[in-house]
């Protein structure tokens, strides 16, 4: 099993230290490995049930901060938005950014094979290393959501941009429709310290104001202001 120094690393990695390291042997634990050692008598678990909490922390997680940050957004687009955040290709990329692969116990098979980058199989450890801190923790809105933020935070931040992005894309995709219209944003109003900066950004299609949108950047206010201009004209957002 995965001991020592490797486990401290990894502990330091995810910002969490488990008060009971079983928790995260069990979850570096995959199944090949598993089998590998009963063939010698030997009782071992695999990951495989901590894939399946995980799973489900992680949605739940990742759902309540998009509720939280994202409060004009309707269902559809929370869904959307949670699916290209929780899915194989991202919990992979999150895994190979912390080097799970090396703290994984595979069966010989497996590790031969490439099993330590294998997309799947990352994604799956992932998901059960989440589950490991929450069993451990007890504690799904502390710990859990703490670790799930800190691996996630680069997603996250940048789905929050895509997101928002498409309120432009979409304006500019209506503003288009009229081969004679042009879109821009001028910045209104700059107020408050430099390191508390707000700006306000109005949208204008042929020199008429259409939206006006407030932020602490003018990407953002932007943003905004696209949103306005997009419900102005009866777009839903």
């Amino acid at each position: 099993m995965a001991i020592g120094k490797d486990i401290i690393e990894l502990q330091n990695k995810i910002g969490y230290v488990f008060k009971d390291i079983s928790f995260l042997d069990t979850a570096l634990t995959h199944l090949s490995y598993t089998n590998e050692m009963r063939s010698r008598g030997i009782s071992a678990g695999s990951n495989e049930r901590l894939e399946f909490l995980g799973d489900a922390v992680l949605q739940m997680i990742v759902s309540e901060y998009l509720y939280e940050n994202y409060r004009r957004s309707r269902e559809g687009a929370l869904t959307k938005l949670r699916q290209r955040i929780v899915c194989e290709s991202t919990l992979s990329e999150i895994a190979v950014k912390i080097g799970l692969g090396q703290y994984l116990n595979l069966g010989r098979g497996e590790d031969a094979g490439g099993g330590r980058n294998r997309p799947k199989l990352l994604a799956d450890a992932l998901e059960a290393l989440i589950a490991a801190v929450y069993l451990d923790s007890n504690d799904l809105a502390g710990a859990s959501t703490e670790v799930v933020l800190k691996l996630f935070k680069d997603v996250l931040e940048d789905g929050i941009i895509k997101h928002n992005t498409d309120y432009k894309t979409k304006l500019q995709q209506l503003v288009e429709q009229d081969g004679g219209a042009e879109l821009e944003y001028r910045l209104i109003l700059e107020s408050g310290p430099d390191h508390n900066k707000c700006f306000t950004v109005a949208a204008y299609v042929n020199n008429n104001e259409v939206g006006r949108g407030t932020a602490g950047k003018i990407q953002q206010a932007e943003m905004e202001a696209a949103r306005m201009a997009l419900k102005l004209f009866g777009v839903a957002t």
